[in-house]
């Protein structure tokens, strides 16, 4: 069983700026596939940074240049540094960790992010 606590969302306006960190309970260097989804109102969830297989970093096209991902192997965290915040980036922010050889995705309880004036 793997724990996931994010923290570091919150209101702020736009143009402003959030941290959102990702504190898991395993190793994180034996994460396959580590990063942050989100979930707009009334939209699924969609992807939005990620460590993936191979050590390569994935962003999803409506945050390139703006959100920064990185992790803290020290501290088994992963952050995600997000700038130029939109109204639009108004969303819950879900930390998940896939495992390739248990085929097991495990969630953060998600953290609010509010972008507005």
């Amino acid at each position: 069983q793997v724990q996931l606590v994010e923290s570091g969302g919150g209101l702020v306006q736009p143009g402003g700026s959030l941290r959102l960190s990702c504190a898991a309970s395993a190793n994180i260097v034996s994460i396959e596939n580590l990063g942050w989804y989100r979930q707009r109102p009334g939209k699924q969830r969609e992807l939005v940074a990620a460590f993936t297989s191979g050590g390569r970093i994935q962003y999803t096209e409506f945050v390139k240049g703006r959100f920064t991902i990185s992790r803290d192997v020290a501290k088994n965290t992963v952050y995600l540094q997000m700038n130029s915040l939109k109204p639009e980036d108004t969303a819950v922010y879900y930390c998940y960790a896939y495992f390739t050889t248990l085929a097991r995705t495990y969630w953060g309880q998600g953290t609010q992010v509010t972008v507005s004036s």
